[in-house]
């Protein structure tokens, strides 16, 4: 789903599109036309734009965790055993981390922001021992697949998010179609 998502934010903010196309190009240029391993490690503003829409639509919205030793939360004894239900969504979405939290800001990831926000404030592939394995090739296999959409297409929108009906369900889906027009380059 964050390929659809990315796909439809891209859409609904051509300054972003522009950039991200600007940057997929200049890459591109750089490595005989081709998104290589190196030329993939090189979009840092697609990073950048993926991790932001993964913020604001995280495709795994709960995590569950046991706690293997008691925690003290201010008062309130949280005693070893208990299991603990992580509310992704909400978390990403906290205005304590993330300054007007509704608003698509891929520069909410520019690294000297990141390394002042809590580690734990955005977990879009869980987080500690039991993250997910394959959040490397994501992000890879989303930056080839956007890069090249957005290297060949500008991308119009058709529908957009904000009448989108999303469905939760082990994952968060779209509940309807949702188009966008690809527009040759």
């Amino acid at each position: 789903m964050a390929m659809t998502f990315a796909i439809l934010l891209l859409a609904e903010h051509k300054d972003v599109q522009d950039r991200v196309r600007t940057e997929v190009n200049a890459v591109m240029e750089k490595n005989g036309g081709k998104l290589t391993m190196t030329a993939l490690q090189n979009l840092s503003y697609l990073e950048r734009c993926l991790k932001e829409t993964m913020r604001l639509y995280p495709s795994v919205l709960l995590i569950t965790r046991t706690l293997v030793e008691d925690v003290m939360l201010k008062s309130y004894l949280v005693p070893a055993g208990v299991e603990l239900y992580i509310d992704i969504l909400s978390l990403h979405k906290n205005p304590e981390f993330w300054p007007n939290p509704e608003v698509f800001d891929p520069d909410r990831f520019l690294p000297e922001l990141v390394q002042n926000r809590h580690p734990f404030a955005y977990i879009p592939f869980s987080a500690g021992s039991r993250n997910c394995i394959g959040q490397r090739f994501a992000m890879m296999e989303l930056k080839t697949v956007i890069g090249t959409l957005v290297h060949n297409f500008c991308l119009e929108p058709i529908d957009y998010l904000k009448d989108c009906r999303c469905v939760v369900d082990l994952i968060i889906r779209i509940g309807q179609p949702m188009r966008v027009k690809f527009v040759p380059v």
